[in-house]
């Protein structure tokens, strides 16, 4: 039995899971939902969290806007033991500029997992000046990411080229590379994932003096919003999640849906291309679609090489496409990369195109800027969002992995991901692989089922390659609670790009006005 505070008041569906034995104490966060000792009546065991008082000052490195500041606030290592240690997480704010009508903070997540909210808001607070007229807007750095105790595999998470091919030899080198990644983190890696931020997410409400906590998430921050409305649904205030993340399918599922997904996007922008007179596959999209398969699968059997040595294999130009399908405003660049490729055998605009962009994707680029001392490790990104993401699917556990598990699992994926897309299926086959290695997860997320939390807005984008629309219906309907707003859009999440859809969520978070139902938002207004 959990305190009262952190119980969590949802149905759950009847579900068979298989319990890790060997790794009981690395699972000790992702299982502490279940196994926290009782309180005696009228304690609360954070209390020492909640008296925290943030002292706000200048925030690290340049580019921080005006009136931003940064702190502090320190949260449990372990819930269930809150006396093993603490977790230093960082938080950045910008005040309400008109205080007469100020209505709290409003606390964001701008996607990952791996990203951090300080340089997230720093990089783009303009977006949400019209919501920080009457909330402070704040933002953190999830525990393992950024400035929050960053977690790293020792600088990379890639296994040795030798391990490809043969199914023992890769999976003692995933092992390793699990193995370096506990080494290198240090304390807070097995206590990563959503089910303790969103626990963090609430002390932080406590400690800025919130009532209730109102959200706005993009992509991996719906998740976390929708968990936190699980945990603490008395809790909830108003909260509007864009690019709406799955909450039910594992984490193989998610890559084959990312697979598709990513398919569309890039179908969408050849038809988009193929109207241009100026596009390098001419005027059919079927056809035009087809030349990129060709051209990924050329520069698989031989790279683009550029004038200074670099070159681009057809996975390098897949993660490149994708990248770009993440904004529109990122297609005509794409368009030029392309032409640029295919008449020219030139990889430079392939390789100018940089990580994706967007509200929940942008603050890397912020982040590589930190360094010298409590820098951010390079790898820091990839090693939470990997850890993040394991921590969350329950589907694995490594007493149960072998080298066949491995063959038998790559052989039965392999033509779903390429039926899926011949561009995007082969990296995302890669997915399949990301947590042997690593314990099973929780299986928290998956048994979220009608909370009881308050009515929220979730959006949804019919051409995102990353958070395919249908998640939007599949969490809506976990969620029992949620209007849908349909953007009949393209790229990932929708804020920032659509004035419909930022009246309507604004709407929701400055006036709790929401429409009852299903409402839609017509692409590019």
């Amino acid at each position: 039995m959990r305190h009262p505070s952190c119980r969590v008041p949802v149905r759950v569906r009847s579900r068979s899971r298989s319990r890790p034995r060997a790794f009981a104490v690395a699972c000790a966060l992702l299982l502490a939902s279940f196994t926290a000792a009782p309180a005696a009546p009228g304690s609360d065991p954070l209390e020492r969290f909640h008296a925290q008082r943030i002292r706000w000052g200048d925030c690290p490195g340049t580019g921080a806007p005006a009136g931003m500041g940064c702190g502090t606030v320190e949260v449990p290592l372990d819930y269930a033991n809150p006396a093993k240690g603490t977790v230093t997480l960082a938080l950045a704010r910008i005040p309400a500029t008109d205080r007469g009508h100020r209505l709290g903070s409003l606390l964001l997540n701008f996607g990952g997992p791996g990203l951090p909210g300080v340089a997230g808001l720093a990089a783009d607070a303009e977006t949400y000046a019209d919501l920080g007229k009457r909330y402070d807007l704040v933002a953190f750095d999830p525990r393992g990411v950024g400035h929050s105790e960053p977690v790293s595999c020792g600088g990379s998470m890639e296994t040795a080229d030798a391990a490809e091919g043969d199914p023992a030899a890769r999976l003692s080198a995933l092992r390793a590379v699990a193995g370096r990644c506990e080494l290198a983190s240090g304390p807070v890696l097995p206590y990563v994932g959503t089910v303790n931020v969103s626990r963090d997410m609430d002390v932080m409400r406590r400690v800025l003096g919130d009532r209730k906590l109102n959200y706005l998430g993009f992509s991996y921050g719906t998740r976390l919003g929708a968990v936190y409305a699980a945990q603490f649904p008395g809790h909830t205030g108003r909260m509007v999640l864009d690019g709406v993340d799955t909450l039910t399918e594992p984490l193989v599922e998610q890559a084959l849906a990312t697979a598709r997904g990513r398919q569309r996007a890039l179908d969408g922008f050849l038809a988009w291309c193929t109207r241009r007179p100026d596009c390098v596959y001419g005027t059919d999209a079927r056809a035009a679609a087809r030349r990129v398969d060709s051209l990924v699968a050329r520069l698989d059997e031989e790279p683009l090489t550029g004038e200074d040595g670099s070159h681009v294999t057809g996975q390098d130009a897949a993660a490149s496409i994708g990248n770009a399908l993440y904004a529109t405003s990122t297609w005509p660049r794409l368009a030029d990369a392309l032409a640029l490729a295919e008449r020219e055998h030139d990889p430079v605009g392939l390789l100018q195109l940089g990580g994706p962009t967007g509200p929940s994707d942008r603050p890397q680029e912020v982040q590589e800027q930190d360094s010298g001392p409590g820098s951010v490790p390079a790898d820091n990104s990839r090693t939470a969002q990997a850890a993040v993401n394991c921590a969350d699917d329950p589907d694995r556990s490594d007493e149960h992995a072998g080298p066949e598990a491995v063959r038998r699992e790559l052989d039965a994926r392999r033509g779903q991901f390429l039926a899926a897309s011949k561009v995007f299926g082969p990296g995302q086959l890669a997915t399949v692989l990301t947590c042997y290695g690593r314990p099973a997860g929780t299986d928290f997320i998956r048994r979220i089922d009608h909370p009881g939390a308050p009515r929220m807005l979730l959006v949804g984008t019919r051409g995102d390659p990353a958070t395919p629309y249908e998640w939007t219906r599949e969490t809506a309907e976990r969620l029992g609670s949620a209007v849908v707003l349909d953007h009949r859009g393209d790229g990932h999440t929708a804020y920032a790009s659509s004035s419909c859809v930022r009246q309507y969520a604004n709407r929701f978070l400055t006036e709790g006005r929401l429409p009852a139902g299903k409402r839609s938002c017509p692409a590019g207004e």
